[in-house]
This record gives C-alpha cells, structure tokens and sequence, in this order.
C-alpha cells in the first residue's frame, strides 16, 4: 500500500493529547517567527500586486489578509499571506530537509480557522505539527541533493503540508484526505530557476502552495477524487519527481512518535540560510577584533556544493547584485555587508542597499572557494578567511549556525525579532498589539479562538 495511506492515517488519528510537549513548543515558535515575519513581508515588492489581484476577484469573505485587512475566500487569504511570510527569505528552515515550513503552514492554517470559526489554539498546533512533520518527511526521504535536482521543495512539498492542515481542521476522513493528497500532487510544482534569476517569483511559491493545498481539500470535500498511489505508484510523487532515488522508510519511521518540526531553525538574517553560517563567522570576527572594511584586502569563503551553486554562483551577480533577491542569495554581498554594516537585517537589502559603493567594492574582494569536506545534504558549513592589508589572516569556522536546534534562539530573542519585523509592516501594528501577539502566540495552547490572534494582524 502506498505510504500516503500511512500519512494520512497518523494525520487523522493524532490529537494534541498526543503532542510530545517541546513539539508544542517548537509549533508556537513556528507561529512566532512566521506572524513577525510575514508583518515585514507586507511592504515588499510582489505583495501589495498579488493582494491587488485577489482583491479585485473579490469573493465570499471567510478569511484576513494580515496588515491590508481585507476579508476574502480563504484560498485568496491564504495565498496573499504565504507570499508575505516567504518575501524577504526571513522565514523558519530545515537545515536538512531545506523546507520552509511556516510560510505554507500558518497562512494555511489561520485561513481555514477563519473559514471554520471557532478554532481552538490545540487544534491549530496539531494540524501544523502534523503538517510540517509530513512535509519534512518527503524532503529528508531523498536520497538525492534538494540543489541537485532543481525543485523548491517548500512549493513542491507544501501542497501536501497545506492539504494536511485543511483536511485536518476540517475533519476529512482517511478516503478524501488521500483524494486530497492526491488532487494536490496533480498542482504540485515549483522550482529554484526563479532564484537563479534573482525574481520576485521565488517569494510568490509558497502561496501557490497555500492555494493549492486548501483547493484541493475542498474539492475532495466534494467527491472529486484524486490520484490513490500518490507518492509511490508508477507515476507517484518519487518516482516521477525524484526520479526513485529516495528512502521508502524515512517517510513513517518513528511516525507519530518523531516530529520534524522540533528540527526547524529560525534565521537571526533576512537571506537565504546558506549564508548564515559564513555571516556568523564573518560578525563573530569583526566583532573579536575589530576589522574594519577599509582594512580588509580580501575574504576567502569556504563552502561545500550545495552552498557553491545557490549562493555563490554565478560569481559576478553574487558580486554585484542587481535585485533584492540576488542580494538574498549571495555569500559575498552578506558578507560584504556583515563587514561593512556590523549586522545583516532588513535594512540590507532594500533596492536602495544593494547599489551601497562601501558593500559592493568589499563583495567584490569575497571569494568563494568549494571544499568537498564541506558537502553535506541540506545547509553546509563554512569557513571564513579574512585578510588584511597589514598582512594579517582571520579565520573562522561555523558548523551549527545561530538559530539552529544546536544554537538555538530563545523565546525572547524570536520575541524581540518579531516587534522589529512588525516595525517593519506596510502599515505598522500598534505596540499594544504587537505585544499582545507575543503574548497569545507564547500561549496558543490556551486560547479558545485562533481568530483573536488573526484580529491583531491588521
């Protein structure tokens, strides 16, 4: 029987009874980090234009779209949100499955509690834990690099993670969940030519899989059946898109038992998490002694094949970026910067910072260099070199970058992340509601209905 079965099932038959305690803690720092950053996601490029466009469909009012306050049909919503959570690549990754998780999860949830009504803070943290542990689950089964086959697995996969989240929530049994599963296979795309392109299409993914997930939910809903053998039938998920070279057991090992969730890491950097390591080292030497840009006479940044091809290559737009996105996903621009500002946050990667002379005449001394030792399946680590004019060589290493389960961020610092992203807003939140946000996201278990939180949102 197809595995999909098995996923279903679990997803079905788990209440938040059977939630581990830290995968309760671990889904509300996944709601902290994806509500702050989808606040400064609303003023970047590509949102108010896709807001435009639902706007205008208009449709049954069922679900907010966060900061802009409209109220529109929950795939409308839903859409519109997952683009601002994924905008400025700020949002939660699995440093070895590479899946953003919250940028599908919690619009996707928030929507259809919304739809619903009446959604509780245990019901909302369950269909998420569940949804997220089933989309990292078909991320780690490949045996083959996310980099080497060209898929954006947070799209490709998060139809599923959205089709788990509403079949949940609105009580689907095991027959229409596979149904559903099955007609979002048949939408499921989504690939990284956007952000070797450096365009806006690469934050619009995750809302395409927000949109995806929910229609075809509520098209099982309606008896419109989709593929059974989803994942593993001659056509299925595996074999079609990962060409068969994946681990069948990964996909219900510990099922129930482990969830990928506790696994996330959170960025403390608005780019791409291949870049945090080599920004950790960087800020971490300049802060120990005092390097200065005009002191430095070049940057050697050491990366495995992964980190090589994503964020390094080609080397003249790593250099000299020419969008926010480039600017994003380049090594030698956030280094750059981490020298040149002493921090890499929002401010970094505005249209205005990317043409910054100081930064682009220091990127353009940061080489990359590949060191095989480095490889590894999901973010690798890097070692950082800096040379000064007087002759002397600084050199650092960072394996477990700053937010990572190892290296964790505590509550307070995803806290303090959140009121600066919601500085950040189209329209800014009142500090009275910003705190009162962290505190019912601090305490989601305990609220009796999640539209409370979706109400300080605009």
């Amino acid at each position: 029987m197809d595995a999909i079965y098995t996923l279903a099932g679990n997803i079905i038959d788990t209440n938040y009874e059977n939630l581990p305690a830290e995968v309760v803690k671990a889904t509300k720092r996944l709601f902290m980090d994806g509500l702050g950053v989808g606040l400064a996601g609303s003023a970047e490029a590509g949102v108010s234009e896709l807001i435009d466009i639902v706007r205008d469909w208009d449709g049954r009012k069922e679900s907010t779209v966060w900061v802009y306050g409209d109220r529109l049909p929950c795939v409308s919503a839903a859409q519109a949100n997952a683009t601002m959570i994924h905008a400025l690549d700020y949002d939660d990754t699995h440093d070895v499955a590479i899946l953003h998780a919250s940028s599908v999860a919690v619009p996707t949830a928030l929507a259809i509690a919304e739809k619903l009504g009446g959604v509780d803070g245990k019901r909302l943290i369950t269909a998420v834990a569940l949804a997220v542990d089933l989309a990292a689950r078909l991320c780690l089964a490949n045996k083959v690099s996310v980099f080497d086959r060209g898929w954006h697995y947070t799209v490709l996969h998060g139809n599923f993670s959205a089709a788990a989240i509403a079949g949940k929530l609105l009580g689907l049994d095991e027959e229409t969940l596979v149904s559903a599963f099955g007609l979002a296979y048949h939408q499921a795309g989504g690939n990284l030519q956007c952000l070797h392109d450096g365009t806006l299409a690469k934050r619009a993914g995750p809302g395409f899989a927000a949109r995806n997930g929910i229609m075809a939910v509520l098209m099982a809903q309606k008896g419109i059946t989709g593929a059974k053998n989803v994942l593993q039938g001659r056509d299925g998920l595996f074999n079609v898109y990962h060409r068969g070279d994946y681990n069948p057991e990964v996909l219900t090992a510990n099922l129930g038992e482990k969830f990928e969730v506790v696994n996330l890491s959170f960025k403390p950097y608005p780019c791409c998490r291949n870049t945090n390591p080599p920004i950790d080292a960087t800020l971490a030497m300049v802060g120990e002694y005092n390097i200065k840009a005009e002191d430095v006479d070049s940057v050697t940044v050491y990366v495995g094949k992964g980190a090589m091809g994503l964020v390094c290559e080609p080397l003249n737009t790593k250099q000299n970026p020419s969008t926010t996105v480039d600017a994003q996903f380049s090594i030698p621009w956030t280094v750059a910067s981490a020298i040149v500002q002493g921090k890499v946050g929002i401010a970094e990667f505005t249209p205005q910072a990317i043409k910054d002379k100081a930064v682009l005449t220091l990127s353009n001394k940061v080489t990359p260099k590949l060191d095989e030792s480095l490889n590894r399946m999901g973010v690798s680590p890097a070692i950082v070199e800096i040379k000064t004019k007087d002759g002397k060589v600084y050199s650092k290493r960072v394996d477990t970058p700053y937010g990572s389960p190892e290296n964790p961020m505590s509550m307070d610092a995803m806290a303090a992340k959140l009121r600066d992203c919601a500085s950040h807003a189209a329209k800014p939140l009142s500090q009275k509601n910003v705190e009162k946000l962290i505190q019912l996201v601090s305490q989601l278990e305990a609220v009796s209905d999640v539209e409370e939180v979706v109400r300080l949102l605009v």
